[in-house]
């Protein structure tokens, strides 16, 4: 695909710039510096306000075009994001045990002159897991700096026993929404 110019990446997921770079996208990379905090307790909503809160702060740093991007874990009204440590990667892991979830990602591009966003959905169904399961996975340390504590992408498929929607999503960019997204700024 050609790309008729480029766009930055506001994150500091190794994972979204992966997704991107496997497209062929030109692109850089921009850690945003603003505050994840928020009152708002609907899993749409918090995704789609830290994806446009990440892609302004980079935007009014670097200017161009930005793609901002944030990603959770909802199971029966909690919200899981990434764990703080092994216990709580655990105790994430035990919830998700042989039940469906639902991840949710909020997908911001932004230029000067407007700001598209969308919410991508896909429901994810754990396999049951025994403790000694979890233990091992845990062990591995891939849970690290994953909403849920797993990454469909590695170990943690192994976790997993269907999903209904876009894997990507899963992984922690939604490409084909993303993709839409782009083409309204004429990137892709």
């Amino acid at each position: 695909m050609n790309n008729k110019t480029a766009f930055i990446l506001a994150s500091s997921s190794p994972r979204r710039k992966k997704i991107l770079e496997g497209a062929q996208l030109l692109f850089q990379v921009v850690e945003p510096e603003c505050s994840e905090d928020t009152d708002e307790k609907d899993p749409g909503k918090i995704v789609l306000e830290l994806a446009q809160r990440k892609a302004r702060d980079v935007f009014l740093k670097k200017g161009g075009v930005v793609l901002g991007c944030d990603t959770l874990v909802h199971l029966c009204g909690r919200i899981f994001g990434k764990p703080k440590d092994e216990r709580e990667a655990k105790d994430m892991l035990r919830a998700l045990s042989g039940q469906t979830h639902e991840v949710f990602s909020g997908v911001c591009v932004m230029d000067k002159e407007k700001a598209e966003c969308c919410c991508e959905v896909t429901a994810v169904t754990f396999k049951e897991l025994s403790d000694a399961q979890i233990d091992e996975y845990v062990k591995t340390g891939e849970y690290m700096g994953k909403a849920g504590a797993y990454a469909i992408q590695g170990l943690g498929a192994l976790l997993v026993k269907k999903i209904d929607g876009d894997f990507y999503n899963v992984v922690g960019l939604p490409l084909a929404a993303a993709a839409e997204l782009l083409k309204k700024f004429d990137v892709w």
